[in-house]
């Protein structure tokens, strides 16, 4: 079995095991690294011994130079081999970062426009960019201290057994002690972490809010309001910050001061050593490289109760994350379904927790027919299309040929059903990109199709003009025609139009219109439209009010409903 296959994406081990090149690097440039360092105690007592023994007489200056010369090439194989591991190190989180991200998005996008609604655009932005970055800057620092910390540790604690074992088990008490504290502080960092990644969320959701209806708010005179919001919202995510930080930044100093306590043993029981009253008879060079070595010991120590703080503000992150982190197939493009019969029976619809938007629609339609759905505002039109998408269970039946719709899996769906929503979505990129989506074509035959072609002949740059965010660069026609030239570019046997002529005049929408009816000949259309001119020609009609359904061709729903007559 490959390592593609065992590969785990919901498992932090695997991605260690991914990296294993990376990590062979890091491993043989850290070893070199860490314990080349303890050449550094070891010259410092040499050259401090020698320095007495010159001003004694003893010595020489050539002796002095010699060990600083050697000291300064021992120094520079360490620094080289610690800018190696530094190197490979921040490549794999890099790595890492990389391909956590790609999994995560790969799993958003394969959720429910519902599900991501219902979590909030804030929440999802936090999830997939800061609790990502977390995780993987953990699992650097994590790599960095097995060396920095773990190795070197061990190396300084071999030295110190080496000159005094009593001393130097009595010294290496107090280092414990502030692991053991890093580890009782574990609740209040992941309660504090877990608070921070809230009003993250909470932040991110206002400002998307402010940057995208920044105008209306200006237009109606809620910018202040807004902006007294915003501000209680962002001192919201200020105080959870300090906090959070707060716990972060002051207890790397109180673990220090804690290692650093047996200082005052190995001065003490130290001298007795140099005075020949100790448990080993120590010089001048054997006590300064004891201290110095404690020393750098007790700094790697605190650095180690400082990465239990890191793991335990990760763990916040990896577990909001973990539900996400499975690397799902690569969708192909879903196969597009043979034209088929619509049944619609008892069709009834309401949002979780609200009340009913209208029951007991029923129709029939073959391939080629068009079906007008209209009524007051707010009476259920656009839910009526949406149902159709199986974002939100159903009531009664929809059958497509001689297929439950509710019980197709999602990519067979998307293969039956074409969807145009009344808010036209446009990517930030060219006309000609808008429409295919990336497959091959001709986008010329569908602009035409919806009588946008000369518009765009007349552009600077053609069909390779840049539309900009959601279109922003085309006018409220142009953008809603786009956007249904990519419907009809990707046709389906059933095709939800969802007042896809707004924004347009009557000439215009009739061309496009009689258009659509040709071309679609092999599909059944479910037209969302407030104007009725058009509702003649429909085989069908549905009006909609106070959760009711009327149902029959044109002249039927007239003289049924009088309200309905009124339309023009």
């Amino acid at each position: 079995m490959n390592m593609k296959k065992r590969f785990r994406s919901d498992r932090v081990l695997c991605y260690f095991q991914t990296e294993w090149k990376v990590l062979l690097a890091v491993t043989l440039s850290g070893l070199i690294y860490n314990l080349g360092l303890l050449a550094g105690p070891w010259f410092e007592g040499e050259m401090a011994a020698c320095l007495i023994d010159i001003l004694n007489g003893d010595r020489f200056f050539s002796d002095m130079l010699a060990l600083v010369l050697a000291y300064v090439c021992a120094i520079g194989v360490v620094q080289f081999s610690r800018y190696i591991k530094r190197f490979y190190v921040r490549r794999f989180a890099n790595n890492v970062n990389r391909r956590m991200k790609h999994i995560l998005y790969g799993s958003l996008v394969q959720k429910s426009r519902r599900t991501l609604s219902e979590e909030g655009a804030g929440n999802v932005m936090t999830k997939a960019i800061l609790d990502v970055d977390d995780c993987a800057e953990c699992m650097r620092k994590f790599t960095t201290e097995i060396f920095d910390t773990g190795v070197a540790l061990l190396a300084y604690a071999a030295m110190l057994l080496f000159y005094d074992w009593r001393l130097a088990l009595i010294s290496m008490i107090f280092p414990p002690v502030s692991y053991a504290i890093a580890e009782k502080m574990k609740g209040i960092v992941q309660r504090t972490g877990a608070a921070f990644k809230e009003q993250s969320g909470v932040l991110s959701a206002a400002t998307l809010d402010r940057a995208t209806n920044a105008v209306t708010y200006r237009v109606f005179g809620c910018e202040q309001e807004r902006s007294a919001a915003y501000e209680e919202n962002l001192s919201a995510y200020e105080r959870s910050a300090v906090r959070a930080n707060i716990w972060n930044a002051s207890l790397p100093p109180i673990y220090r001061i804690i290692s650093m306590a047996a200082l005052v043993f190995i001065l003490y029981f130290g001298g007795r050593n140099v005075l020949g009253q100790g448990w080993t008879a120590w010089d001048i060079a054997a006590f300064t490289t004891f201290v110095s070595c404690f020393t750098r010991l007790a700094v790697k120590s605190s650095s180690a109760a400082k990465l239990f703080n890191a793991v335990h503000k990760a763990q916040v992150s990896w577990q909001r994350i973990r539900p996400l982190m499975y690397a799902p197939e690569t969708p192909g493009t879903p196969e597009t379904g043979a034209p088929a019969s619509l049944t619609v029976q008892g069709l009834g619809f309401a949002y979780p927790g609200n009340e009913t938007l209208f029951s007991q629609v029923s129709f029939d339609a073959k391939p080629g027919q068009f079906i007008g759905v209209t009524g007051p505002v707010a009476c259920g039109k656009s839910s009526l299309g949406r149902a159709f998408l199986c974002e939100y269970p159903y009531e009664g039946c929809i059958r497509l040929g001689d297929r439950e719709l509710s019980e197709m899996d999602e990519r067979t769906r998307l293969g039956e059903i074409g969807y145009l929503g009344h808010d036209p979505e446009l990517f930030n990129d060219t006309i000609e990109h808008n429409v295919l989506m990336g497959d091959k074509g001709d986008a010329w035959k569908y602009l035409r199709l919806v009588c946008l072609d000369e518009e765009i002949k007349k552009m600077p740059e053609g069909i390779h003009t840049l539309v900009g965010n959601g279109g922003v660069r085309l006018s409220g026609g142009q953008a809603q025609r786009l956007a249904l030239a990519r419907t009809l570019c990707h046709k389906k046997p059933l095709l939800i139009l969802d007042d896809p002529f707004s924004a347009l005049d009557r000439n215009t929408e009739r061309k496009i219109f009689e258009n659509l009816k040709t071309y679609a000949a092999d599909s059944v259309v479910l037209l969302i439209f407030h104007r009725l001119y058009l509702f003649p020609e429909m085989e069908q009609v549905i009006w909609l009010k106070d959760g009711q359904a009327v149902m029959g061709s044109h002249e039927e729903v007239k003289e049924t409903v009088p309200e309905y007559a009124t339309y023009k």
